[in-house]
Protein backbone atom coordinates (compact mmCIF):
# COMPACT_ATOMS: atom_id res chain seq x y z
CA UNK A 1 0.00 0.00 0.00
CA UNK A 2 1.46 3.37 -1.03
CA UNK A 3 1.95 6.06 1.57
CA UNK A 4 -0.29 9.11 1.80
CA UNK A 5 1.76 11.82 0.09
CA UNK A 6 1.78 15.39 1.40
CA UNK A 7 3.50 18.05 -0.69
CA UNK A 8 4.61 21.50 0.46
CA UNK A 9 5.55 23.63 -2.59
CA UNK A 10 7.96 26.41 -1.62
CA UNK A 11 8.81 29.59 -3.49
CA UNK A 12 11.03 32.65 -2.85
CA UNK A 13 10.05 34.80 0.13
CA UNK A 14 7.73 32.21 1.62
CA UNK A 15 6.95 32.76 5.31
CA UNK A 16 8.84 29.95 7.00
CA UNK A 17 6.39 29.44 9.89
CA UNK A 18 3.54 29.00 7.37
CA UNK A 19 5.50 25.96 6.23
CA UNK A 20 7.43 24.68 9.25
CA UNK A 21 4.52 24.76 11.70
CA UNK A 22 2.23 22.53 9.61
CA UNK A 23 5.23 20.43 8.51
CA UNK A 24 6.10 19.71 12.15
CA UNK A 25 2.56 18.45 12.80
CA UNK A 26 1.80 16.66 9.54
CA UNK A 27 5.13 14.84 9.51
CA UNK A 28 3.61 12.84 12.36
CA UNK A 29 0.71 11.56 10.26
CA UNK A 30 0.92 7.74 10.12
CA UNK A 31 1.67 5.95 6.85
CA UNK A 32 2.51 9.20 5.15
CA UNK A 33 5.36 10.81 3.24
CA UNK A 34 5.95 14.54 3.47
CA UNK A 35 7.67 16.08 0.46
CA UNK A 36 9.05 19.62 0.34
CA UNK A 37 9.69 20.88 -3.16
CA UNK A 38 10.52 23.91 -5.30
CA UNK A 39 10.85 24.56 -8.99
CA UNK A 40 13.98 22.76 -10.10
CA UNK A 41 14.65 21.69 -6.51
CA UNK A 42 16.54 24.93 -5.94
CA UNK A 43 17.18 26.33 -2.48
CA UNK A 44 14.50 28.73 -1.22
CA UNK A 45 15.18 31.82 0.88
CA UNK A 46 12.55 32.45 3.53
CA UNK A 47 12.91 35.53 5.73
CA UNK A 48 16.50 34.92 6.77
CA UNK A 49 16.44 31.13 6.49
CA UNK A 50 17.37 29.04 3.47
CA UNK A 51 15.71 25.69 2.81
CA UNK A 52 17.80 23.22 0.84
CA UNK A 53 17.65 19.58 -0.18
CA UNK A 54 14.29 20.20 -1.82
CA UNK A 55 12.64 17.97 -4.41
CA UNK A 56 11.94 19.20 -7.92
CA UNK A 57 8.27 20.14 -8.01
CA UNK A 58 7.94 19.06 -11.63
CA UNK A 59 9.29 15.59 -10.82
CA UNK A 60 6.55 14.81 -8.29
CA UNK A 61 4.04 12.67 -10.11
CA UNK A 62 1.10 13.10 -7.77
CA UNK A 63 0.09 13.83 -4.21
CA UNK A 64 -2.79 13.14 -1.88
CA UNK A 65 -2.61 16.51 -0.15
CA UNK A 66 -1.01 19.74 -1.27
CA UNK A 67 -0.35 22.45 1.31
CA UNK A 68 0.61 25.87 -0.06
CA UNK A 69 2.19 28.19 2.50
CA UNK A 70 1.89 31.95 2.27
CA UNK A 71 4.45 34.71 2.32
CA UNK A 72 5.43 38.07 0.89
CA UNK A 73 6.35 36.24 -2.31
CA UNK A 74 2.88 34.75 -2.76
CA UNK A 75 1.44 37.43 -5.03
CA UNK A 76 4.52 37.50 -7.24
CA UNK A 77 4.45 33.72 -7.40
CA UNK A 78 0.83 33.81 -8.61
CA UNK A 79 2.21 35.31 -11.82
CA UNK A 80 4.86 32.61 -12.30
CA UNK A 81 3.16 30.45 -14.93
CA UNK A 82 5.62 27.58 -14.54
CA UNK A 83 5.02 27.36 -10.78
CA UNK A 84 1.27 27.78 -11.18
CA UNK A 85 1.07 25.03 -13.80
CA UNK A 86 2.63 22.62 -11.30
CA UNK A 87 0.15 23.70 -8.61
CA UNK A 88 -2.73 23.10 -11.02
CA UNK A 89 -1.35 19.72 -12.06
CA UNK A 90 -0.78 18.42 -8.55
CA UNK A 91 -3.91 20.01 -7.15
CA UNK A 92 -6.11 18.49 -9.85
CA UNK A 93 -5.28 14.99 -8.64
CA UNK A 94 -5.06 15.68 -4.90
CA UNK A 95 -7.62 14.45 -2.42
CA UNK A 96 -7.18 17.57 -0.28
CA UNK A 97 -6.31 21.12 -1.33
CA UNK A 98 -4.94 23.11 1.59
CA UNK A 99 -3.10 26.31 2.39
CA UNK A 100 -1.92 28.59 5.16
CA UNK A 101 -2.12 32.38 5.20
CA UNK A 102 -1.73 33.92 1.70
CA UNK A 103 -1.14 30.47 0.27
CA UNK A 104 -4.89 30.53 -0.37
CA UNK A 105 -4.26 33.27 -2.95
CA UNK A 106 -2.15 30.80 -4.90
CA UNK A 107 -4.88 28.16 -4.69
CA UNK A 108 -7.35 30.81 -5.84
CA UNK A 109 -5.15 31.87 -8.75
CA UNK A 110 -4.92 28.21 -9.76
CA UNK A 111 -8.72 28.17 -10.07
CA UNK A 112 -9.44 25.93 -7.09
CA UNK A 113 -11.33 28.40 -4.89
CA UNK A 114 -13.95 29.82 -7.25
CA UNK A 115 -17.23 29.70 -5.37
CA UNK A 116 -15.57 28.10 -2.35
CA UNK A 117 -15.08 29.43 1.18
CA UNK A 118 -11.50 30.12 2.17
CA UNK A 119 -9.39 31.75 4.87
CA UNK A 120 -6.40 34.02 4.46
CA UNK A 121 -4.32 36.41 6.55
CA UNK A 122 -6.71 39.13 7.74
CA UNK A 123 -4.70 41.91 6.04
CA UNK A 124 -4.94 40.28 2.60
CA UNK A 125 -8.15 38.26 2.59
CA UNK A 126 -9.89 40.78 0.32
CA UNK A 127 -7.47 39.73 -2.44
CA UNK A 128 -9.41 36.45 -2.68
CA UNK A 129 -12.45 38.26 -4.05
CA UNK A 130 -11.23 38.83 -7.65
CA UNK A 131 -10.94 35.04 -8.00
CA UNK A 132 -14.55 34.44 -7.03
CA UNK A 133 -13.65 32.89 -3.68
CA UNK A 134 -15.92 33.40 -0.68
CA UNK A 135 -13.92 35.13 2.02
CA UNK A 136 -14.30 33.53 5.45
CA UNK A 137 -12.85 35.17 8.55
CA UNK A 138 -12.38 31.86 10.36
CA UNK A 139 -9.00 30.77 11.67
CA UNK A 140 -9.46 27.38 9.99
CA UNK A 141 -12.02 27.02 7.21
CA UNK A 142 -13.20 23.84 5.55
CA UNK A 143 -15.23 23.66 2.38
CA UNK A 144 -15.40 20.03 1.28
CA UNK A 145 -11.94 18.85 0.27
CA UNK A 146 -10.49 22.36 0.70
CA UNK A 147 -9.04 23.27 4.10
CA UNK A 148 -7.44 26.68 4.56
CA UNK A 149 -5.83 28.41 7.53
CA UNK A 150 -5.63 32.09 8.40
CA UNK A 151 -2.42 34.00 8.97
CA UNK A 152 0.86 32.35 9.95
CA UNK A 153 0.26 30.88 13.44
CA UNK A 154 -3.21 29.74 12.37
CA UNK A 155 -1.20 27.16 10.45
CA UNK A 156 -0.83 25.15 13.67
CA UNK A 157 -4.58 25.03 14.31
CA UNK A 158 -5.00 24.21 10.63
CA UNK A 159 -2.44 21.41 10.83
CA UNK A 160 -4.06 19.73 13.83
CA UNK A 161 -7.42 19.96 12.05
CA UNK A 162 -5.92 18.22 9.02
CA UNK A 163 -4.12 15.64 11.16
CA UNK A 164 -7.41 14.77 12.88
CA UNK A 165 -8.98 14.35 9.43
CA UNK A 166 -6.22 12.00 8.33
CA UNK A 167 -5.55 10.02 11.49
CA UNK A 168 -8.39 10.69 13.91
CA UNK A 169 -8.80 13.06 16.83
CA UNK A 170 -7.08 10.79 19.34
CA UNK A 171 -3.86 10.71 17.31
CA UNK A 172 -4.02 14.45 16.70
CA UNK A 173 -4.42 15.07 20.42
CA UNK A 174 -1.49 12.80 21.20
CA UNK A 175 0.69 14.79 18.80
CA UNK A 176 -0.62 18.03 20.33
CA UNK A 177 0.41 16.77 23.75
CA UNK A 178 3.83 15.71 22.49
CA UNK A 179 4.43 19.15 21.01
CA UNK A 180 2.99 20.83 24.13
CA UNK A 181 0.72 22.97 22.02
CA UNK A 182 -1.22 24.86 24.69
CA UNK A 183 -0.98 28.48 23.52
CA UNK A 184 -1.14 31.29 26.07
CA UNK A 185 -0.09 34.40 24.14
CA UNK A 186 1.40 37.20 26.25
CA UNK A 187 -0.69 39.81 24.42
CA UNK A 188 -4.26 39.80 23.17
CA UNK A 189 -3.37 41.49 19.90
CA UNK A 190 -3.38 38.69 17.36
CA UNK A 191 -6.44 39.80 15.38
CA UNK A 192 -7.42 43.28 14.16
CA UNK A 193 -10.57 43.26 16.27
CA UNK A 194 -8.50 42.43 19.38
CA UNK A 195 -5.42 44.60 18.92
CA UNK A 196 -5.23 48.05 20.53
CA UNK A 197 -6.10 50.72 17.92
CA UNK A 198 -2.60 52.22 17.98
CA UNK A 199 -1.07 48.79 17.28
CA UNK A 200 -3.45 48.14 14.40
CA UNK A 201 -2.79 51.60 12.96
CA UNK A 202 0.98 51.11 13.16
CA UNK A 203 0.80 47.72 11.45
CA UNK A 204 -1.44 48.98 8.68
CA UNK A 205 0.87 51.95 8.13
CA UNK A 206 3.85 49.60 7.82
CA UNK A 207 2.02 47.42 5.30
CA UNK A 208 0.66 50.32 3.24
CA UNK A 209 3.53 50.20 0.76
CA UNK A 210 2.67 46.62 -0.20
CA UNK A 211 -1.02 47.09 -0.84
CA UNK A 212 -0.96 48.55 -4.35
CA UNK A 213 1.52 46.00 -5.69
CA UNK A 214 -0.26 43.02 -4.19
CA UNK A 215 -3.64 44.21 -5.45
CA UNK A 216 -2.22 44.67 -8.93
CA UNK A 217 -0.69 41.18 -8.91
CA UNK A 218 -3.95 39.64 -7.71
CA UNK A 219 -5.91 41.49 -10.39
CA UNK A 220 -3.55 40.27 -13.10
CA UNK A 221 -3.64 36.69 -11.82
CA UNK A 222 -7.46 36.84 -11.76
CA UNK A 223 -7.47 38.14 -15.32
CA UNK A 224 -5.28 35.25 -16.44
CA UNK A 225 -7.56 32.78 -14.68
CA UNK A 226 -10.63 34.15 -16.45
CA UNK A 227 -8.80 33.94 -19.77
CA UNK A 228 -7.93 30.26 -19.37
Amino acid sequence: MSKFTIVFPLYPNVTHLDFTGPHQVLSRAPDSEVVVASLGGVDVAAEGLVFSGLRDLAAIGRCDLICVPGGLGATETMLDEVFMSEIRRLGAGARYLTSVCTGSLILAAAGFLTGRRAACHWAWRQLLEPFGAIVDTGRVVRDGDIITGGGVTAGLDFAFTVLAELAGEAHAQEVQLGLEYAPQPPFNAGRPELAPPRVLEAYQSRMAGLIAGRRAAAAEAARRLRAR
